[in-house]
């Protein structure tokens, strides 16, 4: 349109801003909030992770983080990692981890992530074969093997109830619950063993996991049963033979996700527990098989100790927008 003595008028916005004003603030803000970040997973359960070890706080909040992890709108994962500096200059750890789950909220640790985290730390340029990570389930120690998988010193489990937590009456030594029958918000009846790996488990075994389980139903169920106050993770799990398991996972928080690390250690000292398989010989692994592939378990007598074997994998990196 003309304007008085000639030319045109720009288009505006509603603040008198020129569109093109309008474009380049648009892109600035876009610059803004772009950051950069590598892409891990673990049997399929991915992870975005994101360098903060100069910091001692993650850079993102739940809330961005659940955005960020959106499939459609986001970059997409299961959840966020943050590498970051120890919580105490004088401590023995040398780097913290925290992660944020899609959902936003915070889990103690997990065993899928800590390996991806492990292999981010050495695609960084850290040249330890092994790290001292601390995370709210306490001191983990990832170990870097030749193959190319890692190892993972999970730490002892924890058997009693009441600190797993699960408010279901202990029926087994060392005040845990094995195996013990308890009825979902459904009405399904189930027998229930409580493992804490530093997270809450929930395991129930079954003989097919295809036909007696109706997993979108029974997943969520257990997850918010209340007898696990702090919700909780929540495994079935088939006997295959006495040296192999498979399982299918509904993790808090989550929901059905490929492989769940802490929880097929969970599974591995619930099957032990309960009488289903033996320990297996000293250096040697149960295989557990979860939907995103093979990880191996052993529960080592020596020390009470578990340890995660499996792999960590790059999928891409770049620079991501929050949006």
């Amino acid at each position: 349109r003309e304007r008085e003595g000639g030319g045109k008028d720009q288009d505006c916005t509603e603040d008198g801003a020129s569109t093109a004003e309008a474009a380049r603030r648009r892109w600035r803000n876009i610059l803004n909030s772009t950051f950069d970040r590598a892409e891990y997973e673990g049997l399929g359960n991915d992870f975005i992770l994101i360098d903060d070890r100069s910091n001692s706080d993650p850079s993102l909040t739940p809330e961005e983080s659940v955005r960020l992890c959106d499939r459609n709108f986001g970059v997409g994962g299961d959840g966020v990692i943050f590498a970051l500096r120890p919580s105490s200059a004088d401590s023995d750890f040398d780097v913290r981890m925290r992660i944020y789950n899609s959902d936003g909220s915070e889990p103690e640790m997990c065993g899928n992530g800590i390996r991806c985290y492990a292999q981010f730390l050495k695609d960084l340029g850290e040249e330890a074969g092994t790290f001292r990570v601390e995370t709210l389930a306490g001191p983990i120690v990832p170990v870097m093997n030749d193959d190319g998988t890692i190892t993972v010193d999970m730490g002892e489990p924890v058997l009693a109830g009441p600190d797993v937590p699960c408010s279901i009456a202990p029926n087994a030594d060392l005040e845990s619950v094995v195996e013990a029958p308890h009825s979902d918000r459904n009405g399904k009846e189930w027998k229930i063993s409580a493992v804490s790996m530093g997270n809450p488990h929930c395991i129930v075994f079954v003989d097919d996991l295809e036909t007696d389980v109706d997993f979108p139903v029974d997943g969520p169920a257990l997850e918010s049963d209340p007898a696990f106050p702090a919700k909780v993770n929540v495994e079935f799990v088939q006997v295959v033979s006495e040296t192999h398991l498979r399982m299918k996972v509904w993790e808090r928080g989550a929901g059905p996700t490929l492989a769940c690390g802490t929880g097929a250690c969970a599974l591995t000292v619930a099957a032990i527990r309960a009488g289903k398989i033996p320990r297996s010989a000293p250096g040697t692994g149960i295989r557990v098989d979860l939907p995103g592939g093979p990880l191996f378990i052993e529960w080592r007598e020596s020390n009470n100790k578990c340890y995660m074997s499996g792999p960590g994998t790059l999928s891409f990196k770049g620079t991501a927008v929050l949006k």
